[in-house]
């Protein structure tokens, strides 16, 4: 099987760039590293690039585990919410360590138990995103090995990311490591685990958190026009954090800074520029990991967040029992503080994903009638979701999505 070589594009790739369903995720990357590799292609996406024959035992293997072309969700005797996924745990949290509460996006907590899984000796470093060194919008996978780099790269990274492809190496060499990443990167991880077994050897713990989808790195310089500056002047560039939710902040040559609220950067700039994969995700919140962070909002009376600076505070869902235990761990050790959550209350605090998981089935159904391809989902209950919103809402997105289609 391995000497059956194709030097004809991949039918998996082939099948993923006709419905421009790539996430970005890396895994086809990580599978045939030598054949395979993420460029970013315009409007700014990371897209795999074929630079050899696969083999057909690579190919079926990338059509497996591939987030664009699916995911199957098995709960087991785990509580499975139409819109959450299956979880043991839910908490509200923070890092007792301030400063890290302060430079990450809500809180600290996912970092904290990162912090907390390093000094205990459970893994030897976390693979995390961080900033590039050479194009400061831009994302690069990150090795950290102790609590200096894990606070280096807190804070959230607002454009395509593809972790997943930097995993190679570790797989083929030695040590136990911690990765973090979008859901979409962990679903494809934990898929091909249950191939490959130097995974779960190499990669015992896998963390996500909540993510509203990734946007081009057009969407982030637009950012930095808006700013009123350049990419060519601008030395680093913070998404967020420093705060919460934490200002856009651009860092110049000159060492000045400029910056803009959260509100403006992403509910008015970047989620304009989110790809198409992410608009019909059916896993925003990592359903597929040990432990997920994400913002607990502060809403108002109308359910909208509220997104004046605060401390920040982090809604945590243990997902799996190894998830919890850490989480426990963590918080036994001092490292993250926590209090239980009414899961009564998530919908409220983050809308955002609410609204789009109830919306997916129209959406999807859309895409269908018009021919195109979408991913096949398991166990996600995509009709139960789309049962809470009203028959009038759901042709809104059937149209809506219409509409975009035929018009892009």
């Amino acid at each position: 099987m391995q000497n059956n070589i194709r030097s004809e594009s991949a039918r998996s790739l082939a099948r993923v760039e006709r419905g421009n369903l790539c996430s970005g995720c890396g895994a086809c990357a990580l599978i045939a590293p030598d054949k395979i590799k993420m460029e970013i292609q315009p409007p700014g996406y990371l897209r795999p690039c074929q630079t050899g024959g696969v083999t057909e035992e690579q190919d079926q293997m990338i059509a497996q585990v591939c987030p664009g072309l699916g995911q199957t969700v098995i709960a087991g005797d785990r509580p499975d919410d139409p819109l959450w996924g299956p979880y043991l745990e839910m908490h509200v949290g923070y890092a007792t360590d301030p400063a890290l509460r302060h430079t990450a996006s809500s809180g600290g907590a996912l970092s904290a138990v990162l912090v907390h899984l390093l000094k205990t000796g459970q893994v030897d470093a976390v693979v995390q995103t961080g900033a590039a060194a050479d194009v400061p919008n831009a994302n690069a996978a990150v090795l950290s090995r102790d609590e200096r780099a894990v606070f280096d790269a807190a804070g959230s990274r607002y454009a395509p990311s593809a972790p997943l492809a930097a995993l190679a190496p570790l797989l083929n060499g030695e040590g136990r490591f911690a990765f973090v990443g979008k859901p979409c990167d962990v679903a494809a991880l934990r898929a091909l685990a249950a191939r490959d077994p130097r995974i779960d050897d190499r990669i015992p713990v896998m963390l996500s958190f909540f993510c509203a989808g990734v946007p081009s790195l057009t969407g982030s310089a637009a950012v930095i026009e808006a700013l009123g500056t350049t990419l060519a002047d601008t030395r680093a560039f913070r998404y967020r954090g420093n705060g919460w939710p934490g200002r856009a902040t651009a860092t110049l040559n000159n060492g000045s800074t400029l910056s803009m609220s959260y509100h403006d950067s992403w509910g008015m700039i970047l989620s304009r520029h989110v790809q198409h994969r992410c608009k019909i995700c059916a896993d925003g919140t990592g359903t597929a990991a040990d432990i997920v962070c994400a913002d607990a909002w502060v809403s108002d009376a109308a359910g909208y967040p509220l997104f004046e600076e605060r401390d920040g505070i982090s809604l945590i869902v243990s997902r799996t029992e190894k998830g919890a235990a850490m989480l426990a761990a963590a918080a036994q050790a001092g490292e993250i503080q926590l209090e239980k959550f009414d899961t009564s209350n998530l919908a409220s605090i983050q809308p955002g994903q609410t609204v789009r998981r109830r919306a997916l089935l129209a959406r999807l159904l859309a895409l269908r009638c018009l021919g195109r391809a979408t991913p096949r989902y398991r166990g996600l209950h995509l009709v139960a979701a789309a049962r809470q919103n009203s028959p009038a809402r759901n042709m809104r997105n059937f149209w809506g999505m219409v509409r975009r289609s035929l018009t892009r």
